[in-house]
């Protein structure tokens, strides 16, 4: 590695590392001051908000990282263009794309680091985070109520079991018009029906009041009608109710286990989980891209100075992360593949980087 790449490499990790040093107190400050107030009525201990808040910042830094980087980028590119240090490099006759070189370098490190960040201490973090604000801030996170709701709970071999509950609330532990059906070779040979069922934590046990089986036999069906009966099911509540940030939660493995056997249980919101998946993996790819991007925007010296490419540059950042935002909520809500919906940014910007890259070497 030459002395001008160690110079450009330098640079890009010092001004990315002092842009994250620059914006994150300022975040904490803001979330400060909307929260301090249900902390204090709250009477939260000190050590938790220290907990809290470390976790906010790795959170936060996370949820971010494409400004910050594409924003440092621009102000220390923009700063060679105006002290005419790019035009001396070009002009002793190295390539843009020579030029370029040191910046892929250092998009290849924060790349790596955002892939392991996302792979294990960004979910670890945001359990934290959303945690906290759930169980201190915006109440307590078992208020949670869901309606239809269909599980696959056991399938081996032939044999299939699931159940449906048309309204289930954490915090009673009661769930309404409840089903279970047993199939053996994909044929129903038994139907549960019960008006409520309810969680018991002390015995592990789900009490069922107005219950009904009905045994498919060959020739008869037998039914049996209890009014209230304690069994044992093969799922627990959480089951039915994971909280709307389980994915965000759990390890690059953990979340591929945990999406395969919501997959089997036929759980509806399963695109909200391949989302959290695939954005583990395209976000560090959008470090390319927009280092490409902003090195192609900056490295000319304009007449406006720093202010002009920084105006781009802000421009460019909040379109990315408004595609971003859109495209995963539409996977989300509707029809469109999760896949598609979350790399759609970085294909669209991708191709701009490549229009703007031609541009930069002419």
């Amino acid at each position: 590695m030459k002395i001008i790449d160690k110079y450009i490499l330098k640079r890009y990790l010092a001004t990315f590392s002092v842009m994250l040093l620059m914006f994150i107190p300022i975040g904490i400050t803001i979330d400060v001051s909307e929260k301090v107030n249900k902390m204090i009525e709250k009477k939260i201990p000190l050590a938790d908000i220290l907990v809290y808040y470390g976790d906010f910042t790795v959170y936060f830094a996370n949820l971010l990282f494409p400004i910050f980087l594409f924003l440092s980028i621009i102000w220390f590119t923009s700063k060679l263009a105006n002290n005419t240090e790019i035009i001396a490099i070009l002009s002793s006759g190295i390539s843009f794309s020579r030029f370029l070189r040191p910046f892929i370098y250092g998009a290849v490190i924060v790349s790596i680091f955002a892939l392991l960040m996302g792979f294990f201490l960004v979910p670890k973090a945001s359990k934290g985070f959303n945690d906290f604000r759930y169980e201190n801030l915006k109440g307590n996170n078992k208020t949670r109520e869901t309606s239809d709701i269909f599980r696959q709970i056991n399938k081996a071999g032939k044999l299939e079991e699931n159940i449906y509950v048309s309204n289930y609330n954490y915090m009673s532990q009661t769930g309404f018009n409840f089903t279970f059906e047993k199939f053996n070779n994909e044929k129903l040979i038994e139907k549960v029906t019960a008006n409520r069922i309810r969680y018991n934590d002390k015995t592990k046990r789900y009490t069922l009041y107005g219950y009904n089986k009905r045994t498919i036999g060959e020739v008869n069906d037998q039914i049996q009608t209890i009014d209230k009966i304690d069994l044992a099911y093969n799922f627990e509540p959480d089951d039915l109710t994971p909280v709307i940030y389980v994915a965000e939660t759990m390890t690059i493995g953990q979340l591929n286990q945990f999406i395969n056997k919501e997959r089997a249980r036929g759980n509806g919101n399963i695109n909200t989980y391949l989302v959290v998946f695939y954005k583990k993996f395209s976000l560090p790819i959008s470090a390319f891209i927009l280092t490409i991007i902003a090195v192609a925007v900056s490295s000319m010296k304009r007449r406006g100075g720093m202010g002009i490419n920084l105006a781009i540059g802000i421009v460019i950042a909040f379109t990315f992360i408004f595609f971003d935002k859109v495209f995963g909520t539409l996977a989300e809500k509707s029809s469109i593949p999760p896949f598609l919906a979350v790399w759609f940014p970085n294909i669209v910007f991708g191709i701009l980087a490549v229009y703007l890259l031609r541009n930069a070497k002419r």
